[in-house]
């Protein structure tokens, strides 16, 4: 399905999908590729303690009647890449990455634009309010973290730094996204043999729910405690 079909297929769900953007921090380290991660206060309602990249909701103050919803969402992700960390973004050069719509049963439905960017010079600043702490990581290194439970993360980041662990440099990574284009996933939760998972279209189990069937796989398998993302027929990537 094209993209733009897709977003505005679901954009018209009964379920209210609330408008949200994420931006993807990079920089260049003797390392290797590393991602600005955040830890949320424990204390908030939604996502509370999980690491996650800069973001939030979009507010009214992001665009007007007359802007449309993707200048809207790159305002967005500017202005609260800002106000959690402190670092002050050029729009244009966010590269639209991904867009995450969660299952049907969430108590709160966020239809997130994730952007990713190279980071600007200066020193990440938290406010030890909604942001608690941060951190510079590999996406290897994030995904270990996770596995050792160390911090915890939703679906979506596991996914992405997952992806990102593949590019060796930023130049790399930005190069990629903007050739391939956004990726999209409209989630749905079921369980397997093997522990829940979260599927997304292109997966066998996608429009029947049927687990047992033999198929092509689109799926991030949470078995306790390292997650596995399967792609294709019977086939399974681990990190």
């Amino acid at each position: 399905m094209p993209f733009e079909e897709w977003f505005e297929q679901h954009e018209l769900e009964e379920s209210p999908l609330i408008p949200a953007a994420t931006v993807i921090l990079l920089r260049n380290s003797n390392e290797g590729l590393e991602t600005l991660m955040m830890r949320r206060n424990a204390r908030l309602s939604f996502a509370e303690g999980m690491w996650v990249f800069p973001g939030g909701k979009v507010d009214g103050e992001d665009g007007g009647a007359e802007t449309g919803p993707y200048d809207t969402a790159i305002a967005a992700a500017v202005r609260e890449c800002e106000e959690e960390s402190g670092l002050v973004l050029d729009p244009d050069e966010l590269i639209y990455y991904s867009h995450w719509i969660p299952p049907i049963e969430a108590p709160k439905r966020f239809s997130t634009w994730f952007f990713i960017a190279p980071s600007p010079k200066g020193q990440v600043t938290i406010d030890d309010g909604e942001i608690t702490d941060h951190a510079w990581w590999r996406p290897k290194d994030a995904l270990t973290h996770a596995h050792n439970k160390e911090i915890e993360i939703l679906p979506p980041t596991w996914m992405t730094l997952f992806d990102l662990h593949s590019f060796a440099s930023v130049d790399d990574a930005l190069r990629e996204v903007s050739q391939r284009g956004p990726r999209a996933y409209a989630t749905k939760i079921i369980r397997t043999e093997r522990g829940m998972a979260a599927i997304w279209e292109g997966d066998c189990a996608y429009e029947t729910g049927e687990t047992t069937s033999d198929g092509q796989r689109h799926r991030l398998v949470m078995d306790d405690p390292v997650w596995s993302f399967e792609l294709g027929e019977n086939t399974t990537h681990f990190c």
